[in-house]
């Protein structure tokens, strides 16, 4: 089975960055989509960005221009570079492997419901 750690969170100014990382540990070879969620208090899940197998990305319309998303498969790790904070961008994010994603990014396949991983969460804050 996969499991997923998320890292790379914490506080940071207004216009500052980080970058978050979600280290896949087991074969995520059959998963053709990951993501980044996040939510805040009294807020749904959102997905922030996602990206596929092939290489196409997608971004909720809040971040774009801002966030980005990228996988690295030799280290079977997705990134999130996130440039410019906003106070608004205060939430835990999480990352997502498979169904949930595949999903949103239109790549589903009959067997996708057979994997869909989440990590634990990493909490980010904007605050001066």
């Amino acid at each position: 089975q996969v499991q997923l750690v998320e890292s790379g969170g914490g506080l940071v100014q207004p216009g500052g960055s980080l970058r978050l990382s979600c280290a896949a540990s087991g074969s995520i070879f059959s998963i053709n989509a990951m993501g980044w969620y996040r939510q805040a208090p009294g807020k749904q899940r959102e997905l922030v960005a996602g990206i596929t197998s092939g290489g196409s990305t997608k971004n909720v319309d809040s971040v774009k221009g801002r966030f980005t998303i990228s996988r690295d498969n030799a280290k079977n790790t997705v990134y999130l570079q996130m440039n410019s904070l906003k106070p608004e961008d205060t939430a835990v994010y999480y990352c997502n492997a498979g169904y949930t994603t595949a999903q949103a990014m239109g790549v589903l396949t009959r067997r996708s419901k057979e994997y869909d991983y989440w990590g634990q969460g990493t909490q980010v804050t904007v605050s001066s």
